[in-house]
């Protein structure tokens, strides 16, 4: 009997927390199609670490925050499945494309709003929503949440608010979906320096300390911190975790 090999999408997989977390992915046996936005080069980069890792890859473009892609996406996605691994199904969705706005409430402007929204909300319930037929039995969908939806931060209010939705959208997702034995769960990540927002939080060395001081573990969080805490999701050893909010934060805020 052939043994099908177990293939993940991550959105938004060519750096920060999708770039980890596609590694950590491949180390434990699992080919993966990344999604990147504009920057192919980068995602490229990324398919060779995972092939260097002894699995295969690929990258597709995707803007998770458009809509009326989706229909084209998942067909590009259906072929690069029949022409890479000769299979119609993918089995672990990892929800991760994001972009980052840091403005109060009062200055939140509609357009920053609606891109939020865009990418952060109505991308993931839609591009889930197209991909489900997709994904095979007894998968995985893990959603990108954030600790902001737990702790509260100036400036943060719109983006905390897409993601509280998500870990809402969570439960029904897996509530729908758990008579096909899908699995789905949020990954709620604290402070983590990568370029997210501008690096705002990696190249602002008074933020990391104060961080730090307010983390259990005494520092803030790095890439390397999530990426294997969704990988794990993704095991059997977690299979009887669901539709559960999982925060990754080191302890911050307690």
């Amino acid at each position: 009997m052939q043994t099908i090999q177990k293939i993940a999408l991550v959105t938004g997989g060519s750096r920060g927390l999708g770039r980890n977390a596609t590694i950590a992915l491949s180390r434990k046996g699992i080919d993966v199609i990344v999604t990147y936005h504009s920057r192919k080069e980068e995602a490229e980069s990324v398919v060779k670490l995972v092939e260097g890792n002894g699995r295969k890859a690929a990258a597709l473009q995707l803007d998770a925050g458009d809509v009326s892609s989706f229909e084209a996406f998942a067909s590009r996605l259906s072929d690069v499945l029949k022409e890479k691994w000769n299979q119609e199904h993918f089995d672990y969705l990892i929800n991760n494309a994001g972009i980052g706005v840091h403005a109060p409430l009062v200055d939140t402007t509609e357009e920053q709003f609606d891109s939020l929204m865009n990418v952060h909300f109505k991308g993931v319930f839609f591009l889930t929503q197209k991909l489900i037929s997709r994904i095979a039995d007894n998968g995985r969908i893990v959603n990108v949440s954030t600790g902001l939806t737990r702790f509260a931060i100036e400036g943060y209010g719109a983006y905390a608010a897409m993601k509280g939705a998500i870990e809402i959208l969570t439960k029904y997702m897996a509530k729908e979906w758990g008579r096909r034995g899908i699995r789905v769960n949020a990954v709620a990540p604290g402070a983590i320096a990568t370029d997210f927002g501008g690096g705002a939080l990696r190249d602002n060395q008074g933020r990391r300390d104060f961080i730090g001081s307010q983390t259990a573990l005494g520092r803030v969080g790095e890439a390397d911190d999530i990426g294997g805490v969704v990988a794990s999701l993704c095991t059997e050893e977690m299979g009887w975790v669901n539709a559960q909010r999982i925060e990754a934060s080191g302890g911050m805020f307690l």
